[in-house]
């Protein structure tokens, strides 16, 4: 299956995922760890691109993944955090032709996410009045899992441009709708639904849950 793609032209949302961290705590690119066989940049574009249609990349450089099948955006401020990574994601949507209202954008590195967690969650955003539609757990606002409209590209460009960088910052913004509990933990009993890998600790203790679930 070829997963890299343009913007799909009968797409309603778009799909991103971010990529271009440093992975400095975790010691190596933790989009390129293997889990279950598949590469976790791999994992996390099929689940984006079986919901949305179409799958891009946002990385610091459009060379890092040329030996993957992924189409990559380039990030247009690398080395400056997440949020200028989901700005760069807007902006390609609203400049690309037939442009989509909505985008589902998610780190590289949540390797418990659902087909069916992100499906409902694109379909609350399509109805949704607001510019950003994002799950709340107990360790805070999810926005690496989140649906954002592409109208707040200026907004937030604006924002990152005045020095903002907190994605929390952004949010605050922009008309937000937060799904709690109730909304996400049908699809997430276990409470590992937005679950990242932010060191290789994390790393193995994701290998050794998928390996004992499937085992």
């Amino acid at each position: 299956m070829t997963i890299g793609s343009n913007i799909s032209p009968t797409a309603s949302i778009s799909g991103y995922v971010m990529a271009g961290g440093k992975s400095k705590r975790f010691g190596q690119d933790k989009a390129r760890v293997t889990l279950g066989g598949e590469m976790m940049l791999t994992r996390v574009c099929r689940l984006v691109n079986e919901v949305t249609g179409s799958v891009s990349v946002v990385a610091d450089r459009e060379s890092r993944y040329a030996d993957s099948d992924v189409w990559v955006v380039e990030d247009r401020w690398p080395g400056d955090g997440p949020l200028g990574g989901i700005v760069t994601a807007l902006l390609a949507t609203a400049e690309t032709d037939g442009g989509r209202d909505w985008n589902l954008i998610v780190s590289c590195d949540m390797p418990f996410l659902t087909r069916e967690w992100l499906t409902y969650l694109i379909g609350r955003a399509l109805a949704s009045k607001a510019q950003v539609v994002l799950p709340q757990s107990a360790a805070g606002p999810e926005p690496l899992c989140a649906c954002w409209r592409t109208d707040a590209a200026e907004t937030l460009r604006a924002a990152f441009e005045r020095g903002v960088r907190k994605v929390t910052e952004g949010i605050a913004l922009l008309r937000s709708e937060v799904l709690d509990e109730s909304a996400w933990k049908r699809f997430d009993s276990a409470g590992r639904l937005f679950w990242n890998m932010n060191t290789a600790a994390d790393f193995e203790e994701a290998r050794r849950v998928w390996e004992t679930e499937r085992a």
